[in-house]
C-alpha cells in the first residue's frame, strides 16, 4: 500500500480548482460573462458548476491522505478529534469574518452567516469526524442513505423549482432576509449554502474520501472505473431529478464526483508518474489563504469604490471598442488569477503555507 501522504497531484488539482473559483468569480463585468463561466441559472450543469463540487471533492481526497493514515498507526483519536474540530471552527470561523467584512463595507442590508468556507468547514469536520470511526462499508451506506433520503425530502416538498422547493424554504425559515437570496415582496428565499443542501455536500466530500483512499492505494483502475460509473448514474438520476448546483441535488452530487475522479486519475498518471509540473501546486498549497486574500482584497477595493475605476480605465475603455465588452470582462479575471498565482508562487518558493 502507497503510504504517500501527500500527492503533487492533489496540491495541483486543488490548486487549478481555486485559480477556477477567482476566475469566475471576478468578472469585470457581470452583465457581459462568457456562458461556461456562470453558474447555470437554476437546473443544469456549466463548467463553473463543477468548481465548489471539486473543492469538496479533494476535501475528502485530502482527509484520506492526512488522517486515516494516522488512525491506522494508531494516532490518539481523541487528539485526532479535537485537531478536527478545531481547524473545521477555523475555516467557519474565515467564512464568518469575511462576511462581517463584507457586510461593513459593501453596504449590505444584511449580513449573510452561510456561506462558501462555511461550507466547507462543515464538510471537512463531518467527513474528518467520520474518517475516525467508520471504514469503507459504513461510508458507502451513509452515502447512498443521504443521497437516496434527500431525494425523498426534496420530492416529498412538492417542487424542485426555485423559492418553493423544500431546501429553499427551510432557508426562509432559518435566515429570512439573511439568506443569499430574499424576494422582499413573496418574503421567500434561497441559500445555495444553505442547511438542507448541506447534506448532499457531505456525501460529495465522502465521495473523495473513499477516491482518495484508492488513490493512497495504488487503485488507479477502480478510480476511473468508479469515474465513469458515477457520471453513467448522476446522469440516468437526472432524468427525473436534474442536475441543480444550488439544490446540490443527489443527481449532481454524482455527476461531478464522477468528473472529479476522472480528473484526479488523470493528474495522478501525468504528475506523480509522468512527472510532468504540478501546474496549480502553488494555489494549492496555500488554497484558504488564497481565497480568504483574494477575497478580501475584493471587499476592499469595492468598498473604497476602486474596482470599477481598476476595469475601466485598465479593460473596458480601449478594449470593448476594439474587441466587444466581454472579452476585457475575461481579461480582468484573468489578470486576477495571475496576481494571486504571483503572490502564492513566491510564498511557495519560500516554504511559506499558510495552515488553518
Amino acid at each position: 500500500m502507497n503510504s504517500q501522504l501527500r500527492f503533487d497531484s492533489v496540491d495541483a488539482l486543488r490548486g487549478m480548482t481555486v485559480a477556477a473559483m477567482l476566475l469566475v468569480n471576478n468578472p469585470g463585468d457581470w452583465g457581459h460573462v462568457y456562458a461556461p463561466l456562470l453558474h447555470s441559472e437554476w437546473h443544469g450543469c456549466t463548467p463553473t458548476d463543477l468548481v465548489f463540487p471539486f473543492f469538496l471533492f479533494i476535501v475528502g481526497v485530502s482527509i484520506a491522505l492526512g488522517i486515516v493514515p494516522r488512525v491506522e498507526a494508531g494516532a490518539d483519536l481523541a487528539a485526532l478529534r479535537r485537531g478536527v474540530l478545531l481547524r473545521a471552527a477555523k475555516i467557519i470561523g474565515l467564512g464568518l469574518a469575511l462576511h462581517v467584512l463584507a457586510f461593513l463595507l459593501l453596504d449590505m442590508a444584511w449580513f449573510r452567516p452561510w456561506g462558501v468556507l462555511q461550507r466547507i468547514g462543515v464538510c471537512f469536520g463531518v467527513v474528518g469526524l467520520l474518517a475516525l470511526v467508520t471504514g469503507a462499508r459504513a461510508q458507502w451506506l451513509l452515502i447512498a442513505s443521504i443521497l437516496l433520503g434527500y431525494w425523498g425530502l426534496l420530492s416529498a416538498g412538492g417542487s424542485f423549482e426555485p423559492w418553493i422547493n423544500l431546501a429553499s424554504r427551510i432557508d426562509t425559515a432559518l435566515l429570512g432576509p439573511m439568506a443569499y437570496q430574499f424576494d422582499p415582496a413573496t418574503g421567500l428565499g434561497h441559500d445555495p449554502e444553505g442547511l438542507l443542501s448541506t447534506l448532499p455536500a457531505i456525501a460529495t466530500t465522502l465521495l473523495g474520501l473513499r477516491a482518495g483512499e484508492w488513490l493512497r492505494r495504488g487503485e488507479l483502475k477502480r478510480l476511473v472505473y468508479a469515474g465513469c460509473i458515477a457520471l453513467l448514474a448522476g446522469y440516468a438520476w437526472s432524468l427525473v431529478f436534474p442536475f441543480n448546483k444550488n439544490l446540490w441535488t443527489s443527481s449532481f452530487v454524482l455527476w461531478t464526483a464522477g468528473w472529479a475522479m476522472l480528473a484526479m486519475a488523470a493528474c495522478h498518471v501525468l504528475i506523480d508518474r509522468r512527472r510532468w509540473p504540478a501546474i496549480g501546486r502553488s494555489f494549492g498549497v496555500n488554497a484558504i489563504a488564497a481565497y480568504v486574500g483574494s477575497s478580501v482584497m475584493v471587499y476592499v477595493f469595492a468598498g473604497l469604490g476602486w474596482w470599477e475605476p481598476i476595469y475601466r480605465i485598465g479593460f473596458a475603455d480601449w478594449m470593448t471598442p476594439r474587441f466587444g465588452p466581454y472579452l476585457p470582462s475575461l481579461l480582468f479575471a484573468v489578470a486576477f488569477v495571475t496576481f494571486w498565482w504571483a503572490i502564492v508562487r513566491w510564498m511557495d518558493r519560500r516554504g511559506w503555507i499558510v495552515k488553518v
